[in-house]
């Protein structure tokens, strides 16, 4: 980021003095609110800048302009453009449009019961998080009407492959998607300049968009949000959703909204109980609306698991492949499996898709 900053700098000394310009800094502004270890840079930045140039920003961030930049700016008006008034505040367009979007706060009461039916059928095992879950939503869908509650957040930990990402899918199933299930892994997001990447560069750096966060959302058509490895972002990462569980906003960098109010999104981590309150920092776990550890399933579950993965797998073989195979196969391949030897659903998947090619290879 810096060499991009020192760059502009170099720009600067060739702007027609002559001229008067104006520079937008609300990308800026909120990019600095969300990492201010780039204050510096960007006080240089506007200092280079000759009288021939002001700065304007939307009128929201009026606050914060005047602190962050307190050092460097001292005077603040509406300003005009060739007789025309140009407003601090400017009208900027929302990405996508969250009316389409399906979210647990537009069902009705039918509608709601067959979500929850769905969505126990989705998910194996935790029934004590499923009950926990439904006081959740419950709640939830009361508060969010009254303006006091945006978005429902959980923070899952425990083990690889026990079920924490299948919360996400199951509420995505259960909403009626037809469209990806919008999740990022934050185990890509670790380097210093993380936030970048998730939200996008500011206007004019080299790579500059809306970051991947925004294109996932834009991309999905309901009201669910999987974040995976969620202990493994940076500091600032972690700062920016302090503000998006607060507000019911996600903000790129060219400051862009996309309106997230009344949706679900899931937080996982392999992390311990223990270690959660020495990684997460206390004002961002108190955002969070439930906390909980997922346990190891039982046999049973397990069980239950794999008859429904394999009919699952022989039903899409024989609609998309052959129906040819043999009528003993879903009690060939089950009869193969002892749960008890797998601690989770992913070694069992695998287990069952090698088993199903191994047999239907043979038959």
């Amino acid at each position: 980021m810096s060499g991009s900053t020192f760059d502009h700098i170099e720009y600067i000394k060739w702007l027609d003095e002559s001229k008067q310009y104006y520079v937008d800094i609300t990308s800026i502004v909120s990019l600095l609110k969300a990492n201010e270890s780039q204050l510096y840079l960007f006080e240089r930045l506007l200092s280079d800048f000759k009288d021939n140039t002001t700065f304007i920003c939307d009128k929201v961030y009026e606050d914060d302009v005047k602190y962050i930049f307190r050092n460097v700016l001292d005077d603040y008006s509406d300003v005009e453009i060739e007789g025309e008034e140009l407003p601090v505040e400017k009208d900027r367009a929302s990405i996508g449009n969250s009316a389409h979007v399906r979210k647990i706060t537009d069902l009705n009461d039918s509608e709601l019961t067959k979500f929850f039916e769905d969505f126990d059928a989705s998910l194996y095992g935790h029934q004590q998080f499923k009950e926990e879950f439904k006081n959740l939503v419950t709640s939830f869908r009361v508060f969010n009407k009254l303006g006091e509650h945006k978005i429902l957040s959980l923070f899952l930990m425990g083990d690889s492959g026990i079920g924490k990402t299948e919360v996400a899918r199951a509420v995505h199933k259960a909403l009626g998607s037809n469209s990806k299930l919008a999740k990022i892994n934050f185990g890509n997001y670790s380097s210093h300049d993380a936030l970048n990447s998730l939200i996008g560069s500011p206007l004019g750096y080299v790579g500059s968009d809306g970051g991947e966060l925004v294109k996932r959302v834009c991309e999905s058509d309901v009201g669910i949000i999987l974040i995976d490895e969620f202990e493994k972002a940076n500091n600032a990462v972690f700062n920016y959703f302090l503000d998006v569980l607060e507000n019911g906003k996600i903000v790129n960098s060219q400051a862009d909204e996309y309106d997230v109010n009344g949706y679900i999104i899931v937080f996982t981590s392999n992390i311990t109980k223990g270690n959660f309150e020495s990684k997460i920092s206390p004002e961002l776990r108190s955002r969070f609306d439930y906390k909980g550890v997922f346990n190891l399933l039982t046999n049973k579950d397990k069980q239950k698991f794999v008859d429904f993965r394999v009919n699952q797998i022989i039903s899409k073989y024989k609609e998309l492949v052959s129906d040819d195979i043999p009528e003993s196969l879903f009690d060939d391949i089950v009869g193969q499996i002892r749960v008890s030897q797998y601690k989770n659903m992913r070694d069992l998947n695998k287990k069952i898709k090698d088993t199903f090619v191994s047999l239907i290879s043979h038959s």
